[in-house]
């Protein structure tokens, strides 16, 4: 982890590939296990190429606020830089948008959910 890594961003899905995270920050992120509450996570088709050839998949998690809030999403708690959000900012289709969330761990972070 570099020493200005001090943003916190949850994922659920591909940005927890090590060949996505080379591919849109230039390094493997550590993270440690983690989960938020009161979501729910679907699938939703990616139609956009970049993000396909980095993935190599068509169909990619997305999670939405649930109406249960004991629904539960697993992923991985990362620390990565303001250049590295932009880059996920720019990994992420419209489909997505980014908002904070607490994590089941308490810290607050960004997550990725349906646009």
């Amino acid at each position: 982890m570099t020493e200005d890594a001090d943003i916190r961003l949850f994922s659920y899905g591909t940005l927890q590939q090590e060949n996505v995270q080379i591919a849109s920050f230039g390094r493997k992120l550590a993270g440690a296990p983690d989960a938020i509450r009161g979501f729910r996570r679907e699938m939703l088709e990616i139609t956009d190429p970049a993000v396909l050839e980095t993935s190599g998949e068509r169909f990619h998690p997305v999670v939405m606020p649930s109406d249960d809030a004991s629904d539960l999403v697993e992923g991985t708690l990362f620390r990565i830089t303001g250049e590295e959000l932009a880059a996920a900012d720019r990994y992420e289709v419209d489909d997505y948008r980014r908002v904070e969330a607490t994590t089941v761990s308490g810290l607050l972070a960004w997550v990725y959910v349906r646009a």
